[in-house]
């Protein structure tokens, strides 16, 4: 009786990094709302904002591949504690940034801590999260994350109805916000011992045999495809909400404070789906949730429209990320001295997405219109459906173990 109740405990250091993620949010989801409309009173054309919004993920993708090795050498904690300060910093630059080229310098800032943190924390996750838990593990993180997102862009878009384009004060406030997660990391956050690391490989997700090779580079490309279809309207959503559907930037800021009860709600859930039903299953959800968001946005350009769009989009982001850090994982623990290397090769590739993806709307739009934009998008969420499968096959082949064992409960 007492065994169970020892495995439900919250681990600290898997709570710290949810918190982690959840403060960093509050302060970068007051940013993110607030520098597509700082950028565009400063006079930046909408494909300049959509490099600007893609920018730090450029930066990410390039000193990934040579930063991933430094939560090997000197440890994920280490790693993370190092990215969370530097990111601290990025929000402090912003509060006297007053021209173009000071945006886009402290954006390239940004993505140097992305490069260092983004593999650091998979790690932590991957490791803490444990074999049948590690997609909720990675679903509790990005609701944290997603709530938080949210909130703090529908108080970003509140408190800019009742103080105006203050955009110094929104910066600030940012600053104190992205603060208390370094506090979180240094109190909370460690690594599992090297004996315990060792043991957990044989509780964790099937992986593929030790002889075949890790498909990291067909997962990479599978995160470039959900990345870029998701991230096309995520820095550009509140220029889409205020210029093309006419909402107001305090309208704006509600869609985001509804789109946040769709990630309490739905975040856990795909996550428990992911662990015990089914990877493939969750990743459909996505696709759908990408391809009904867009026709919405097109056919009901309204408030109550560009509501709905939005909280289908996060539904589509909350199925995703449990099946995500679940493949990751279990590409990763196949050479376990070299899982930072290799996540930061597969996050490299969601950030790939996440830089390809703005600019293409921002050029699509320009060109040819919303119309030409949201159809783009729904053609790229097919692909991305049909190249998960064959992922799915080769990275993940868990279905058929259950097969081959004739007992029901010793895994």
């Amino acid at each position: 009786m007492n065994a169970p109740r020892a495995e439900r405990r919250i681990d600290p250091t898997l709570f710290a990094i949810v918190g982690e993620g959840l403060f960093s949010r509050l302060a970068f989801g007051v940013l993110n709302f607030t520098l597509p409309l700082y950028a565009r009173h400063l006079g930046l054309s909408l494909a300049q904002i959509g490099f600007l919004i893609s920018l730090n993920s450029a930066v990410a993708i390039g000193l990934k591949p040579v930063l991933g090795w430094t939560a090997d050498r000197f440890g994920p904690r280490r790693t993370l504690v190092v990215a969370v300060a530097l990111r601290s910093l990025v929000s402090l630059l912003l509060v006297f940034s007053s021209a173009p080229w000071q945006l886009f310098a402290v954006r390239s800032l940004h993505g140097v801590s992305a490069a260092l943190r983004d593999p650091a924390a998979s790690v932590l996750l991957a490791e803490r999260g444990g074999g049948k838990k590690v997609a909720s593990a990675f679903a509790w993180y990005q609701t944290g994350k997603a709530v938080a997102g949210s909130l703090s862009k529908a108080c970003a878009g509140i408190l800019m109805g009742i103080i105006g384009a203050r955009y110094p004060v929104l910066f600030l406030a940012g600053f104190v916000l992205s603060s208390l997660p370094l506090l979180v990391v240094l109190k909370y956050v460690e690594e599992l011992p090297s004996e315990q690391r060792e043991s957990k490989p044989a509780k964790e997700l099937p992986a593929a045999p030790r002889t075949e090779r890790a498909p990291v580079f067909a997962v990479a490309g599978f995160g470039v495809l959900v990345a870029g279809s998701a991230e096309m309207l995520a820095g550009l959503f509140p220029v889409l909400a205020t210029e093309y559907a006419g909402l107001s930037t305090t309208q704006t800021g509600l869609v985001y404070a509804c789109s946040t009860t769709v990630a309490v709600v739905a975040g856990p859930v795909f996550g428990w789906l992911s662990d015990n039903v089914s990877h493939k299953v969750v990743l459909a959800i996505r696709g759908g949730a990408n391809t009904i968001s867009s026709l919405l946005y097109i056919v009901s350009p309204t408030f109550a429209g560009v509501g709905i769009a939005r909280c289908t989009d996060d539904l589509g982001t909350a199925a995703f990320r449990p099946a995500w850090g679940a493949l990751m994982s279990s590409v990763a623990r196949l050479d376990r001295s070299k899982r930072a290397r290799t996540m930061s090769w597969l996050t490299m590739g969601e950030d790939a997405g996440g830089v390809l993806g703005p600019m293409l709307a921002g050029f699509l739009w320009n060109g040819w219109g919303v119309g030409a934009l949201m159809g783009t998008r729904i053609a790229l969420a097919a692909v991305s459906e049909l190249y998960a499968f064959f992922v799915m096959r080769r990275a993940m082949p868990a279905p058929p173990e259950p097969a081959r064992s004739a007992c029901a409960s010793p895994c």
